[in-house]
């Protein structure tokens, strides 16, 4: 039997460090005995994936990068929605190239879906977008958009509210429009990937993580967190849009239509970033391959024997 190939995934909550310690394996693979193989690393960050959202989604800059190759990141315009489809197709041709070249790929993110298409052998249905559909159902509220998604199909809408993603006006609107093309949301088929997962889970106590998640946050808008977002929309890039995209694109774009106040605005940034941070352990908690390590103690050298 083939070998499968090496393939290091580093997840977690938000404001982890997960970036930081991508970059540090991949260039530890780079030095001494192990120099041949080198890492490359895959972001599996759903909105890291956008052009010109760099300052609200912590995207990693080229100095911190120190050079090693990162892809994934500003592959699509924010206008556009882009698909788990999309980027488990562009990721697994990512692995296939890094490979080929004799590295490893290091994937790198905290948007658990992403990862699990990656390294679960998820399969999903070839259903292309419906505009017309969706100009339908944008109209809708959320809770309208979830009781259509239970007569369409309960045990995909009872899955939504159990992984607590029954707000999630994208998530429902993409499961409206699959079920209303075949009738119902199908069973996702799962394949086993040719790829040896070895997965690495970083987290924070709870104090910690508030606090680092405050520290982050005014250390974004010190550096132009709402210049970007006050550009992105002088740009072109719609209101509507930019509380898709959630989050810090979400509460600070109400702030400049002076829906929320400065004070208002950073307040429920730190509350809903937290609140994401502990949806995110809901969903890697349920992955018993992961190995965990708390950030807060900064020990890297504690993950190396697992790589």
């Amino acid at each position: 039997m083939k070998k499968k190939s090496k393939v290091i995934v580093i997840l977690g909550q938000t404001a982890t460090g997960k970036s930081d310690l991508a970059v540090k394996i991949a260039l530890r693979l780079c030095s001494g005995q192990a120099q041949k193989y080198g890492g490359e690393i895959i972001s599996a960050d759903s909105r890291q994936v956008y052009k010109d959202l760099d300052i609200g989604t912590g995207k990693i800059t080229k100095k911190e990068m120190q050079g090693i190759p990162h892809h994934l990141l500003d592959v699509t315009n924010p206008k556009k929605k882009f698909t788990v489809v999309e980027y488990q197709k562009k990721a697994i041709s990512a692995m296939a190239e890094i490979i080929k070249k004799g590295k490893i790929p290091i994937i790198c993110g905290g948007t658990g879906f992403y990862i699990d298409a990656i390294t679960k052998g998820i399969i999903f249905p070839e259903i292309p977008p419906s505009n017309k559909l969706r100009k339908i159902l944008e109209k809708k509220t959320t809770l309208q958009l979830f009781k259509m998604l239970q007569k369409l199909d309960k045990a995909r809408a009872k899955d939504i509210k159990n992984k607590n993603e029954q707000n999630n006006r994208v998530r429902l609107i993409r499961a409206i429009e699959i079920a209303k093309t075949l009738g119902k949301v199908p069973k996702i088929i799962k394949d086993s990937p040719p790829y040896k997962f070895i997965k690495i889970g970083l987290f924070a106590p709870a104090d910690i993580l508030k606090e680092k998640i405050n520290e982050r946050l005014f250390a974004r808008i010190k550096v132009g967190m709402i210049k970007e977002i006050e550009n992105l929309h002088k740009n072109g890039l719609p209101w509507k849009r930019m509380e898709e995209l959630g989050l810090e694109y979400r509460y600070v774009s109400l702030y400049l239509q002076n829906k929320l106040t400065k004070k208002e605005m950073t307040e429920k940034l730190n509350s809903e970033i937290y609140k994401y941070a502990k949806r995110q352990m809901t969903w890697f908690k349920r992955d018993k391959d992961i190995i965990w390590f708390d950030a807060s103690k900064k020990n890297f050298k504690n993950v190396l024997p697992y790589l």
